[in-house]
């Protein structure tokens, strides 16, 4: 340890001493250089000795940086320096040696004792671990239980800052499952806010935060599903909550109507209940009962026992679904969206429950079922409206209930032009009345649907015309057309109280007795007053005045009148089975209900109670009417005498050259003139001038239709004796037109029917063509009827039948000269025809 130990202490030492020999020798060499500044060489020496070795860099760089052969003299001036030190080291060295050397022995001296000290020290540490192993033990213990001690407070804490968060957690997952969706988003509120940030740290908590998100979205999908559910839901039970408020508002509007008829009879004392109409209140909070409720309600039961069996609009849909959700996603932020979502869905469906089925015209149920949707929409509509805010909003009501009403009118416009029923006419304008009332109960304006009725009352009042239409039809096709036959006072009375009939003779007259109209007069005015009772069902619950509804009838039956009963008289006159006897008493028909007219206008009168005075009373018009198919038939009897006429004309079997005429009238002649005779005794009953104007037009008729036949272009030859014989028949209907077969005419007025037949015969009969050619042209003429052109058709006819007849009589002196005057007149008669045709 001394050979160890000895080098190292003189090193020390001159470490130690250092700073004071390096200071000796600087002394030293700044002697020897005689006071001359200190080189450069030495000057780095002394940095290099004095400065840190850190920054020795530069010092040495500075070496390299200065004259050539700097770097071999510093080597040279260091070893010098260096070898300077070691003298130093080892003087000190000497000088301290000794001391080392006592130093050494005194060590080893201690050596000993310290070993002994060593085994003391040791002997007594190994008592002491002996003496202290369980105390330790006992000490880790304490320190253990105190580390456990202060882990589980720690834990307890720790602990009763995460069971709420826990619990919370565990609430909101009951909650989920039992579906109660919004509570759970306030338990996921406070877990968010209170419990979690409390003890964030922890790793459960994290993922319980990560987790929300993702249960809120969950929660949206549920709720919208629910919502959809809602909304399908809904569709199948807006009919059964429309039928429940339209019978709602449909007994409102019963009991009022009996309430104005109590007021009207002064009864009235004081209303069960007040209802001027279906209020907003009575229908929002309580809709009608179902079908069975109503069959099975007691007449006589009070309003409460009413009110209890009364449903209400949640008690048949369940509004839950879209108050969860609405509150869900106010809370999640998203209020916006879900009332876009739902306002778009609900319009969707409000398209659908607008579209009406194709057979919908054919059945009032379809009517019906129609109303029951579009009124269970809105009435849902309406109770959102109210029992949220601002999910539903008025003007978004307004908004789907004006396309909800165009689409309404159009589709009411088209199908009721497909009924033909009345009735069913009858019963969609009731529905259209009560659909109004329901939804005006709701503050839905339905000005224009009652607009819409004007229009169903056309057609209403079409079918009505079509229908009793067929009525008149099928009245006219079974009416004998004869008198009524009266056999007893009863069957007087029963006919006078189906039509005004009055008549001071027949009263006086004994039974039996015939009254002057047929079976067809009464029934016609039975017919016209219960077409007035029809067209007055349609104007009920309108909210017309009295005057409106007088003028709506007077306008109807007028229509009836001038166009249905009118067109059916026109077309009935006018088929060929109707004879000359139906005619008669079709016009004699006529002129009784033109009379009854004013009869029908007070029948107006009473049901409307509006002066017939009224200033804008529209009045009947069975006046004209009547008149129009009087005259109608009138030309039909004038036609169908006509006809007759030539029927008999047909008949004819002239020989046109025969020599000599039979000396008797035709056989088709007289046959023409006794029906003749017996049709003009049935016209005796005719009102008026009208067997007169026939009488005039058939010899008119019959004397044209006997010139025709003379003038026929196919009949070439006429001999004398056919003119002879066919003026026997002309002078039988002058004696028949002298007979007078119809009172009323005035000196020869029918004789001169036949008055241009009886210039012509009598002028070929007496052969007068000098005086007809002399006085032709004047007005004192004795053959002014006559006209050159007839007389030269005729004599061109007997011109031909004497060059046919007569093969040798132009070898006769009389019959030549005949001859001649017949070619002289010829050409005459043709040169005035030439004249008049110039």
């Amino acid at each position: 340890m001394s050979a160890n130990t000895t080098p190292h202490r003189p090193v020390m030492d001159s470490r130690h001493g250092d700073c004071k020999d390096r200071q000796t020798s600087t002394t030293i060499m700044a002697e020897n250089d005689t006071l001359e500044c200190v080189t450069e060489h030495e000057r780095i020496l002394q940095e290099i000795e004095s400065t840190d070795t850190a920054c020795v860099g530069p010092t040495l760089r500075s070496i390299y940086d200065d004259q050539p052969n700097a770097h071999k003299r510093f080597m040279e001036k260091l070893d010098a320096r260096i070898r300077n030190h070691d003298r130093e080291i080892e003087k000190m060295c000497n000088f301290h040696h000794q001391g080392f050397v006592d130093a050494i022995t005194e060590l080893l001296k201690v050596r000993a004792d310290s070993e002994k000290l060593m085994g003391q020290v040791t002997d007594t540490n190994r008592r002491l671990q002996h003496a202290g192993r369980e105390v330790t033990s006992q000490t880790d213990e304490v320190i253990h239980c105190r580390l456990q001690q202060r882990n589980m407070v720690t834990t307890v804490e720790k602990l009763q800052l995460c069971l709420p968060v826990l619990e919370m957690y565990s609430k909101l997952k009951e909650q989920l499952e039992s579906k109660r969706h919004y509570a759970a988003l306030k338990t996921m509120e406070q877990l968010e806010k209170v419990y979690i940030p409390r003890v964030s740290q922890y790793r459960f908590c994290q993922i319980m935060a990560e987790n929300l998100p993702r249960l809120r979205e969950e929660i949206k999908e549920i709720s919208m599903s629910d919502l959809k559910d809602f909304l399908e839901s809904i569709r199948k039970h807006s009919d059964k909550v429309g039928e429940m408020a339209m019978r709602q508002a449909q007994k409102h509007r019963t009991f009022n109507s009996a309430l104005t008829k109590q007021a009207c009879l002064g009864h009235y004392t004081k209303p069960v209940y007040s209802v001027i109409g279906p209020t907003h209140a009575h229908i929002h909070n309580a809709l009608m009962r179902d079908d069975d409720d109503v069959d099975d309600e007691d007449e006589d039961g009070t309003e409460e026992e009413a009110d209890e069996e009364i449903l209400m609009a949640h008690d048949l849909v369940d509004f839950s679904p879209v108050y969860r959700c609405l509150h869900i996603y106010t809370v999640l932020g998203n209020r916006e969206t879900f009332e876009n979502y739902y306002r778009k869905q609900r319009k969707k469906q409000a398209r659908l429950v607008l579209q009406p089925q194709g057979n919908m015209h054919e059945t009032v149920e379809g009517y019906t079922r129609y109303f029951n949707q579009i009124v269970g929409f809105f009435v849902v509509e309406d109770h959102i409206l109210h029992a949220t805010r601002g999910l539903v909003t008025r003007p978004f009501t307004d908004e789907l209930w004006n396309m909800a009403l165009s689409k309404i009118i159009a589709v009411l416009r088209t199908h009721s032009s497909y009924c033909d029923d009345p009735d069913l006419v009858l019963d969609l304008k009731n529905l259209i009345v009560i659909f109004a009332d329901t939804l005006q109960g709701y503050g839905f304006p339905v000005n224009r649907l009652f607009d819409l009725l004007f229009e169903v009352r056309d057609q209403y009042n079409e079918t009505l015309l079509k229908k009793w239409s067929l009525v008149f039809r099928e009245i006219f096709e079974l009416d004998n057309y004869s008198p009524i036959p009266v056999e007893t006072e009863e069957e007087y009375k029963l006919v006078i109280s189906r039509f005004p009939f009055h008549d001071a003779e027949i009263e006086k007259q004994d039974f039996p007795k015939k009254l002057p109209m047929s079976q067809s007069v009464p029934q016609i005015y039975t017919q016209v007053k219960e077409f007035i009772y029809a067209s007055l069902k349609f104007s009920e619950s309108l909210h017309r005045s009295s005057t409106e509804i007088d003028d709506m009838l007077r306008k109807s039956t007028n229509l009836l009148l001038t166009r249905t009963l009118n067109s059916c008289l026109q077309n009935h006159i006018k088929k060929p089975h109707i004879g000359l006897t139906e005619l008669v008493q079709i016009i004699i028909n006529t002129t009784h209900l033109e009379q009854a007219c004013r009869y029908l206008e007070d029948f107006i009168t009473n049901i409307t109670n509006v002066s017939p005075e009224t200033v804008h009373t529209t009045r009947l018009y069975g006046l004209s009417t009547f008149k129009d198919a009087r005259h109608a038939a009138e030309g039909e009897i004038y036609t169908k005498l006509n006809q007759k006429i030539d029927e008999f004309i047909q008949l004819a079997d002239y020989d046109w050259n025969m020599a000599e005429s039979d000396g008797r009238a035709s056989g088709y002649l007289m046959d023409l003139i006794n029906f003749l005779r017996s049709t003009f005794q049935v016209f005796t009953h005719l009102p008026g001038k009208v067997a007169q104007t026939a009488c005039m037009s058939a010899c008119k008729h019959l004397s044209t239709s006997l010139m025709q036949m003379l003038l026929d272009t196919e009949l070439k030859q006429i001999s004398m004796g056919a003119i002879q014989q066919f003026n026997l028949d002309v002078i039988q209907c002058e004696l028949f037109a002298s007979s007078e077969p119809v009172p009323g005419f005035q000196g020869d007025t029918l004789q001169m029917a036949f008055i241009d037949l009886r210039q012509l015969l009598d002028l070929f009969l007496v052969w007068d063509w000098s005086t007809y050619l002399a006085d032709y042209g004047q007005p004192t003429s004795k053959y002014l009827r006559v006209s050159p052109a007839t007389a030269l058709a005729l004599l061109e006819k007997m011109k031909d039948t004497s060059k046919k007849n007569n093969i040798f009589s132009q070898f006769r002196k009389n019959e030549r000269d005949k001859q001649k005057l017949i070619e002289t007149v010829v050409k005459q008669l043709r040169s005035l025809v030439n004249l008049m045709s110039s």
